[in-house]
Formats: C-alpha cells, structure tokens, sequence
C-alpha cells in the first residue's frame, strides 16, 4: 500500500488503517480514497493500473496542484495542458501505476458551448 507516497507527495492525510488490515482511508481537503495492497485488491480481481478523475474548479487550482506535487517528488506523466475536448488538465502517477488525471472542465466558461 502506499499510503506513505500519498502523504508524502500528494498531501493526503491517513484516516484510518493500514498495511495491517489491507485497506487504508486518506483523504485531502473534501476528497477521499480508499487505498487497497495487493492482496486485498486479489480477491475482489482489482488490479492497477486504475485512472482516478480529479476534477478541479479552476485552471488555479490545476496548476497549484501541479505545482505542489511537482516540488514535493510527485511521479509527473504531463504537464497541464489546454486540451482539444475542452478539459485542461494534467496526469500523475502513484508507485503501483494508477494514473490521477487532474483536470478543469473550461468548456462552461465559453458561453454558447
């Protein structure tokens, strides 16, 4: 589990669990995950990678998280970009290789789209 990366390079906070019992919940700010090892993941036939939709309220809040988890050693697959289908966005990866796409929907900031 890798609760550890999480606290350390995404910011999230332990709330309860751990590598003991298999599961773990963290959460950052109002968002929460539920992180899951291997062998808890096996029985219910998870395995990474998964993709975690993270979507902001702001092109701000995008490129201040980005930056925080870039200082802080985060596994950076992109960088924030404006997108064709109108998202502006950017992807990191945790240590199992489930990627967390970070993104703004800026399509409803242009009126008649």
């Amino acid at each position: 589990m890798a609760v550890a990366y999480y606290e350390r390079c995404l910011g999230f906070t332990l709330d309860w669990g751990g590598e003991d019992g298999g599961i773990a919940g963290i959460s950052k700010g109002e968002c929460r995950l539920f992180l899951t090892n291997s062998e808890f993941r096996t029985s219910f036939g998870n395995a990474p990678p998964m993709l975690i939709w993270f979507n902001l309220d702001g092109r701000g809040q995008v490129d201040d998280l980005f930056a925080t988890w870039n200082a802080s050693g985060a596994r950076i697959v992109s960088r924030p970009e404006s997108k064709p289908w109108k998202l502006y966005e950017f992807t990191a990866a945790d240590l199992d290789g489930n990627l967390m796409r970070v993104f703004y929907d800026f399509s409803t900031d242009q009126p008649g789209e």
